[in-house]
């Protein structure tokens, strides 16, 4: 009598397998769609920053047509660069655009006298968004006893 080796497979472990196959890949798959909603949702909230904040720096360059128009007739006005400054009654202007309730861009313009008329009539001497001082973080933990 020769006995041959059997190998036997039963039902119970090949269903194991598969229910623990079928469980990884439902798990990996759940895990792909949260990380995919939640990396739509912070690009959604670039897109409306990088909006607001190419918004404001275009509100400035509509804002600097009107700057350079009064600076070009306060020159061609004025005799001398003391009249110059005593026309404009100031040296530099700062331009204030709100971005969202807790940033805002400032944007520091510089006024130049120009030696002649293609030289330089101002300057942008700073560009900076700025973050409010006074943020109140919630620090309160909801803990039930």
């Amino acid at each position: 009598m020769s006995k041959k080796p059997q190998f036997k497979l039963n039902i119970g472990l090949s269903s194991i397998l598969l229910i623990f196959v079928v469980l990884c890949l439902v798990s990996f798959a759940v895990l792909s769609l949260v990380s995919a909603n939640a990396d739509k949702k912070l690009s959604l909230k670039m897109l409306e920053r990088n909006t607001t904040y190419y918004n404001a720096c275009n509100q400035f360059e509509a804002d600097c047509a009107t700057l350079y128009a009064n600076l070009k007739k306060a020159y061609l006005e004025s005799s001398n660069e003391s009249d110059y400054y005593k026309m404009l009654g100031e040296t530099n202007h700062t331009y204030i655009y709100t971005l969202s309730d807790l940033q805002t861009l400032e944007i520091t313009v510089e006024f130049l006298y120009p030696n002649t008329q293609t030289d330089l009539i101002y300057h942008i001497s700073s560009r900076k968004v700025v973050t409010k001082d006074n943020i109140e973080y919630d620090t309160h933990l909801n803990v039930i006893p």
